[in-house]
C-alpha cells in the first residue's frame, strides 16, 4: 500500500486529527475543506512538505476528480487510502428541519461520500493491495436517537455502503472501513442542530450527560482501521455501550433516545412531556 491518505474535512476536528497522525507516521496528506484558514492551519501541524490542501465542496463531482488528479500525481497515480471524514452535524426534531437543511446533509454525509469512493477507486485500486477507503460513520448508526433522525440516516447509509464496498472491491485487494464515534467535542458541536434552535448541540450532549471523546483516540482508531480487519471501528465508551445495548438491551436505548429528546426541549427552555 502506498503510504498517502486524502483527508475530507481537514481544516478541524477529526479530519485534522486523522491528518496529524498519519503525517506523524511518514505519510504524505492531502486535505480538503471548504475553509482554507483551517487548512492553513493543519498543514501548520505537520512536518514540512507533508501536507497539501485542496478547497472544494464534496458535492462537486468536477473538484473530486480534479483534487485527487492532482494529489495522486505527486504519488505516480496511486492513493492509499480515501478518509471520506466531511460532514455536517445537523439536526432537531424533523418537524424543525427545514427542506434545505435536509437536502444539505443529505447531499454532504451521504452523496458526497459515494462521490469521493467513485473518485478515488481507480487510484486505490493501483496502490493495492491494501489500499483502504476510510468513511467516517457514527455511533448514530447503531440505533436512531430521538432528534438525529435524518443525521442517523445519512450515517446508517455510510455504514451499508462501507459494507457493501469491502465485499465487492476485495477481489481487487482494497479495503473499506468505518469508524464509528460517539459525541466528538469539535468545533462543529458549538453550532445549534438547526435554524430554529439557539443552543449549541454540545450544551444538549452535556445536559444528557453523555461523555465525548477526544478527537485524539479517533484519529488513533481510524489508523487501526486501516491496518486492521475489523470493517467498522467503534470509538468511545459511549459508541461501544450502544453496540452491546442494541444487541441485548435495546428498551435502554429507547429510553436513552427519549432522554436525550427531553434533553434538547429543556435545553430551549420548553417543557418536556411525561
Amino acid at each position: 500500500m502506498y503510504q498517502s491518505i486524502f483527508i475530507t474535512g481537514g481544516a478541524s476536528g477529526i479530519g485534522r486529527a486523522i491528518a496529524q497522525h498519519f503525517g506523524a507516521e511518514g505519510w504524505l496528506v492531502g486535505i480538503s475543506d471548504l475553509n482554507q484558514a483551517g487548512m492553513d492551519e493543519t498543514v501548520a501541524l505537520l512536518p514540512e512538505g507533508a501536507c497539501l490542501t485542496y478547497r472544494f465542496n464534496v458535492t462537486d463531482r468536477a473538484g473530486w476528480d480534479e483534487a485527487l488528479a492532482n494529489f495522486t500525481g505527486h504519488t505516480d497515480g496511486r492513493l492509499g487510502v480515501l478518509a471520506s471524514n466531511a460532514g455536517l452535524p445537523s439536526g432537531g426534531p424533523l418537524g424543525e428541519v427545514t427542506h434545505e437543511e435536509l437536502d444539505l446533509l443529505l447531499d454532504v454525509n451521504l452523496r458526497g461520500v459515494f462521490y469521493g469512493a467513485k473518485a478515488a477507486y481507480p487510484y486505490l485500486k493501483a496502490a493495492a493491495p491494501g489500499s483502504c477507503l476510510l468513511n467516517t460513520a457514527s455511533a448514530a448508526a447503531i440505533y436512531g436517537m430521538a432528534n438525529q433522525s435524518v443525521y442517523g440516516a445519512t450515517k446508517a447509509g455510510v455504514r451499508s455502503m462501507t459494507e457493501s464496498l469491502d465485499a465487492e472491491w476485495s477481489v481487487h485487494g482494497i479495503k473499506a472501513r468505518s469508524i464509528m464515534p460517539s459525541f466528538i467535542d469539535t468545533p462543529l458541536l458549538m453550532n445549534p442542530p438547526n435554524r430554529s434552535r439557539n443552543t449549541p448541540i454540545r450544551d444538549a450532549v452535556v445536559k444528557a450527560g453523555l461523555e465525548f471523546t477526544p478527537v485524539e483516540d479517533v484519529a488513533r482508531e481510524a489508523w487501526n482501521a486501516v491496518h486492521g480487519s475489523k470493517t467498522h471501528v467503534l470509538v468511545g465508551e459511549t459508541a461501544k455501550r450502544m453496540k452491546r445495548a442494541a444487541k441485548w438491551f435495546p428498551g435502554k436505548l429507547r429510553k436513552r433516545a427519549r432522554l436525550l429528546a427531553e434533553a434538547h426541549e429543556r435545553s430551549e427552555g420548553r417543557p418536556a412531556h411525561d
